[in-house]
């Protein structure tokens, strides 16, 4: 039987379990970074314990340092994606500064560059290239199109890629194409370069060999568009631009309700339509009426089923539709505002916000999705000032002081 101290009795008590380290703790990244798909994948490495030396210009750093001031005078996308880095700013252009760039990397587990495409290899820091050298190295290239191909050299940027991969054809109206809200190429690419070093390290630990990985913003985002891909090429046509509403699938779109809100509801088969109905809408003959009694019909009829909800909702508060559709078992959601989402209560609820430091003072932010119940919470160190760290890696290397101030002297470094 159990005892107090939650132990089993007959024996002796067993010593509490040493505290988990993170699964990172002990992997050392260096990564010549800039914008946000390599510094967004670097930052999850860095959250799960591993030890990111970002790699930035002396004049002015990652540029994307200059985005913005809405984060306390920092730029948003930068907090957002550099937090719990060491800042080393270094001139790859001086032969001198390069040199310290490599010995860095020597000793590293992982690097990581999204710089233009060639640029890299007329560095020598393309993936093939230091993998050739550095056998245990994990090295990634993350471009907007791939290293070969009529696009390998086209400049790519978040919108651009977004258009060139088809996202911005199937989202927004059907007067109006938009482009997503979030740079939703650099956050798949990112997240696939993250998947893709953690792979790569598994290997390593089997076969001694790490290895490139490459990553591109268009094979990415082409992946994510899989089921538009799908429905054009094996049924004929792309699904159409709808808003808010879903292509195929009605009811399935956001409502206005009289407090000036609005409400999305999805009905995913029939019986949630006869729930809907009855209980919601409070018109049981739509149930069985076929205008409305399969998915198909009610898409077919989308005015007149988006009438007949838009009715309903229309006579209730934002909390009374929720409160109603919840009762009848109807998925929906509340259409939040940037606002609104810092203000969730299920955020909240599930204590999901921390405080970062930075050279601005504290900074709210959110803890990473991978929960690891059972072990630390993710680091979610400091956001860095540029150059914040140049002098103490550059002791770890042996530079001694007279070298690091010449270097300072001649702006090879900051």
């Amino acid at each position: 039987m159990s005892r107090a101290d939650g132990t089993r009795g007959g024996g002796p008590a067993q010593p509490p379990r040493p505290p988990q380290p993170l699964p990172l703790e002990g992997i050392t990244v260096v990564a010549v970074e800039q914008a946000v798909a390599a510094p967004f994948a670097t930052r999850q490495l860095g959250d799960l314990g591993a030890r990111v030396i970002k790699v930035e210009r002396p004049d002015g750093g990652d540029f994307a340092r200059g985005y913005d001031t809405a984060a306390r005078g920092l730029a948003s996308h930068f907090v957002w994606c550099n937090r719990g880095k060491e800042s080393v700013a270094v001139d790859l252009k001086d032969p001198r500064g390069l040199a310290l760039v490599r010995r860095l990397i020597a000793d590293a587990d992982v690097f990581v560059q999204n710089l233009a495409q060639g640029a890299a290899a007329r560095l020598g820091l393309d993936a093939a290239t230091l993998c050739a050298g550095h056998p245990r190295l994990v090295a990634v290239d993350i471009s907007g199109y791939g290293a070969g191909g009529p696009y390998a050299h086209r400049r790519a940027y978040d919108m651009l890629v977004q258009c060139e991969a088809g996202l911005v054809s199937v989202t927004g109206t059907a007067e109006h194409p938009a482009k997503a809200g979030i740079p939703a190429a650099d956050i798949a690419a990112a997240m696939y370069a993250f998947s893709g070093v953690l792979a790569a390290l598994l290997r390593r630990g089997v076969s001694g060999r790490g290895g490139p990985v490459e990553v591109s913003m268009l094979d990415a985002l082409a992946e994510w568009m899989g089921h538009p891909l799908h429905h054009g090429m094996h049924g004929g046509e792309p699904p159409a631009r709808t808003g808010v509403a879903h292509a195929v699938i009605a009811p399935y779109d956001a409502y206005p309700t009289a407090d000036g809100g609005q409400v999305l509801l999805s009905v995913q088969n029939d019986r949630e339509w006869r729930r809907l109905a009855e209980r919601v809408l409070e018109r049981p003959e739509l149930a069985d009426d076929p205008r409305f009694a399969s998915n198909r019909a009610r898409t077919l009829h989308r005015a007149r089923t988006d009438e007949a909800v838009a009715g309903a909702l229309g006579r209730l508060t934002a909390a009374e539709a929720v409160e109603r559709l919840d009762a009848a078992g109807i998925a929906c959601a509340r259409l939040n505002s940037v606002a609104d989402v810092v203000a969730h209560p299920q955020l909240a609820a599930r204590d999901r916000w921390r405080e970062t430091p930075s050279p601005a003072g504290p900074l709210r932010a959110l803890l990473p999705p991978i929960g690891l119940p059972g072990g630390p919470e993710p680091r979610m160190g400091a956001v860095p000032a540029l150059g914040e760290h140049t002098e103490a890696v550059l002791r770890s290397l042996g530079v001694t002081e007279a070298e690091s101030l010449a270097l300072r002297r001649d702006g090879v470094v900051a």
